[in-house]
């Protein structure tokens, strides 16, 4: 037989009729036609479960081809994907009150996870960090005050927006009004300023002004801020005392060499890029670090806004799951966007297009997307001032 050139990332196991091979990739399946020079994939659900490229090469010992092929991607016909529609409120109130109580929050922002399924909430309003178990019915105060009191000490903070986290689930979140980017050890009662000056708004390459999205490469420990009201993304080194400009930073615009308001984007580790929201220009582009300007992946080149497949309205948050498919927080049109890698045409996987509400099934200016390892979401309904969960099936 000739052994199909798929992207050997993950462990397979197949069976072939015909004129069609089925895989599975632990809870992923790909229905693939072929011929002797040629494979499509047509259909993919879900990827699941991740083996090394060693364990994967045993599986093709037989092959007398290169299985091997990073350039294949799912070429995708038409795809096979499906979300609940009605969410679970997993923090803060159902019914969207407010409050500084620790079972409730106040505009919440930005998303990450943790060990455990411990889910970290930039509660920004409130001034704070909160980490809220799974399943419990309250939060734990992890960063800033409990109260809710802002200030811009190494122990209060000033609207934070997002947060990410190494592997021991130490914090770095940046800290907008403050224009720094704050370090917090986990369970210490304290943070250190590491990148921007507290206090100072600048645009200098060792200042901030009002920093909002941040992601780490846990390869480098390399720190990627979106420097928002500079229309920039700044890059920091490991332990670096200023940072490197990598996108934008030409002023607020809808050319390819500028960025405007970059509030949410994500780091891409095999492409070497970002992909950014440019929110007032209603679309999302990918700047690969060391490029003079992005290309456009989804959204109106012009900054044109829309609720059809195609158009966005207020982009704010953004990622990736591992095949490289895109999540965006489509803020203005109050819904989660799925598209498919390589795709601008997006499918409404959380919310009702256009329509703004408080039941489960909708959602109110969203502006954060989060995805686990089954592929579940944690969606940020700021207005609504809860985090819902929307279970994959």
């Amino acid at each position: 037989m000739t052994c199909l050139r798929i992207l050997c990332m993950y462990y397979l196991i197949w069976t072939t009729s015909a004129n069609a091979l089925f895989s599975t990739i632990g809870n992923v399946y790909y229905n693939m036609s072929y011929n002797s020079t040629s494979t499509i994939i047509t259909h993919l659900i879900v990827k699941k479960q991740l083996l090394c490229a060693a364990q994967c090469a045993n599986q093709f010992a037989n092959c007398n081809t290169a299985v091997f092929d990073s350039s294949i991607t799912p070429q995708s016909a038409s795809i096979l994907y499906r979300w609940n529609t009605t969410g679970i409120t997993v923090a803060g109130a159902s019914n969207g009150s407010t409050g500084t109580a620790d079972n409730l929050l106040l505009n919440p922002y930005g998303t990450a996870l943790g060990s455990f399924d411990s889910l970290y909430i930039a509660d920004f309003n409130n001034n704070r960090i909160q980490k809220w178990l799974s399943n419990a019915s309250n939060g734990t105060t992890m960063a800033g005050l409990s109260n809710g009191t802002y200030g811009r000490s190494s122990v209060a903070l000033t609207l934070p927006v997002s947060v990410a986290l190494d592997p021991n689930d130490n914090m770095y979140f940046t800290d907008r009004d403050n224009h720094r980017v704050v370090y917090w050890a986990n369970g210490a009662s304290s943070g250190t300023t590491i990148a921007g000056i507290t206090g100072t708004p600048g645009s200098t390459n060792d200042t901030l002004c009002g920093p909002c999205g941040i992601a780490r490469d846990s390869n480098t420990g390399t720190l990627y801020i979106a420097d928002t009201f500079n229309h920039r993304i700044m890059q920091y080194l490991l332990n670096a005392s200023s940072g490197t400009v990598v996108a934008g930073g030409n002023g607020p615009g809808s050319n390819n060499t500028q960025l405007a308001y970059p509030y949410g984007f994500t780091f891409d580790s095999p492409s070497n890029s970002l992909f950014i929201a440019n929110y007032p220009n209603n679309n999302i582009v990918r700047w690969v670090l060391g490029a003079s300007s992005w290309t456009l992946v989804i959204g109106s080149p012009t900054g044109l806004s829309g609720d059809t497949s195609t158009l966005l309205n207020n982009p704010v948050g953004i990622t990736l799951d591992p095949l490289g498919n895109i999540y965006v927080a489509d803020s203005g049109n109050h819904r989660i966007q799925f598209f498919i890698a390589g795709q601008s045409n997006g499918t409404t996987i959380a919310g009702v297009t256009g329509s703004s509400g408080i039941s489960q099934n909708q959602l109110n200016y969203p502006y954060w997307v989060t995805v686990d390892n089954q592929l579940n979401l944690y969606v940020s309904d700021n207005s609504n001032n809860r985090v819902q969960f929307f279970s994959h099936s």
